[in-house]
C-alpha cells in the first residue's frame, strides 16, 4: 500500500509539473515591463491549442502550425513552424525570444531566432509575426498574410488570428437602483401572471377575483384613499370671519314702524 503511494505521488507531480509548463510563463521576453507581462497573460486561453494552415504555392504545398507558449511538434522552444511536402520541419521563430505588442482589442506577438535563411535576407534569423485581433464569432481564425523575404534585412513572416480571447470586457453600463427595479419588476410579473393562473384554473375565480389577493390589495388601496383624503381635504362647516370687526354677527333688530296716521287730515 504504501509503495503504491510513494509511485502514483511522483507521478501526478510529474503530471502537474508537465501540464504546468502549458502556460505563458513559458514566454521568454527580450525586454520584460509589467505592462508586455499584462499583454502576454491575456493569451493564457490559447496556450492549449495548435493552430494550423495550409498554404498552396505554384511549386509546393506546405502548413503552418502556431502555439502559444508551447513547442510545436516537438520541436524545444519553436512557437511556429513550417512544414513542406517532404516532412522537412523549418523553424519560424521560438518563443523563447519573444516581443510582444498590446493595444485595445489587439496584441502583436513576436517570436524570433528562427532557422536562417540561406540565400535571402543576407541569412539572417526567420522571424514571426502574429497579429492576434478580436473576434468574438471566432474561436482561432489563423491565416497566413506574407513572407516579406524580399529585402536585404528585418525580413519577416505575418499571420493573423483572429479570436474572442482578446476581446476587452464590456462593463455593465446598468447601476444597482436599475438592476434593484428589473429585479422587483420580474417578481412583481412573476407574482401576478402565476396567481391569475392560480385564481382561474385552481380556484375557478372569474372577473376582477381573478387578481392574486384581490381582497387585500383592495383594503390597502381603500385605506391609501382615506389617508389622502384624511391629510389632503378640509373637513367641517367653517364660517367665514366677518369683514369688518365693528359690525357685529348677529341680525339687528328691527325697529317699530312709525305710523303717520295721526298726520292726515280728519
Amino acid at each position: 500500500m504504501w509503495l503504491s503511494i510513494r509511485i502514483i505521488t511522483p507521478l501526478f507531480l510529474l503530471l502537474g509539473g508537465v501540464q504546468g509548463k502549458d502556460n505563458v510563463e513559458n514566454c521568454k521576453l527580450v525586454s520584460e515591463s509589467e505592462s508586455l507581462k499584462k499583454a502576454l497573460r491575456l493569451l493564457e486561453p490559447l496556450t492549449q491549442e495548435n493552430f494550423t494552415v495550409a498554404v498552396t504555392d505554384v511549386n509546393e504545398k506546405y502548413s503552418y502550425t502556431f502555439r502559444v507558449c508551447g513547442d510545436v511538434d516537438g520541436l524545444k522552444n519553436a512557437g511556429l513552424v513550417q512544414l513542406k511536402d517532404g516532412g522537412k520541419k523549418v523553424r519560424i521563430g521560438n518563443y523563447n525570444q519573444t516581443r510582444v505588442i498590446g493595444g485595445s482589442d489587439w496584441i502583436l506577438l513576436i517570436y524570433e531566432g528562427g532557422e536562417k535563411y540561406e540565400s535571402h535576407c543576407s541569412g539572417e534569423a526567420r522571424k514571426a509575426m502574429i497579429m492576434i485581433s478580436c473576434n468574438k464569432d471566432e474561436k482561432g481564425k489563423f491565416s497566413v498574410v506574407l513572407e516579406d523575404r524580399e529585402k536585404q534585412e528585418d525580413c519577416y513572416y505575418l499571420f493573423e488570428l483572429d479570436t474572442s480571447a482578446v476581446c476587452p470586457v464590456i462593463p455593465s453600463k446598468l447601476s444597482a437602483g436599475s438592476i434593484f427595479l428589473i429585479v422587483v419588476f420580474c417578481c412583481l410579473s412573476v407574482y401576478i401572471l402565476g396567481g391569475f393562473l392560480y385564481q382561474r384554473l385552481v380556484v375557478g375565480a372569474k372577473g376582477v377575483e381573478q387578481f392574486p389577493n384581490y381582497a387585500f390589495w383592495s383594503e390597502i388601496g381603500n385605506l391609501s384613499a382615506d389617508g389622502c383624503d384624511f391629510v389632503c381635504r378640509s373637513r367641517g362647516n367653517r364660517e367665514e370671519p366677518p369683514t369688518y370687526r365693528g359690525v357685529g354677527t348677529e341680525p339687528l333688530e328691527e325697529e317699530p314702524e312709525e305710523r303717520d296716521d295721526h298726520l292726515l287730515p280728519m
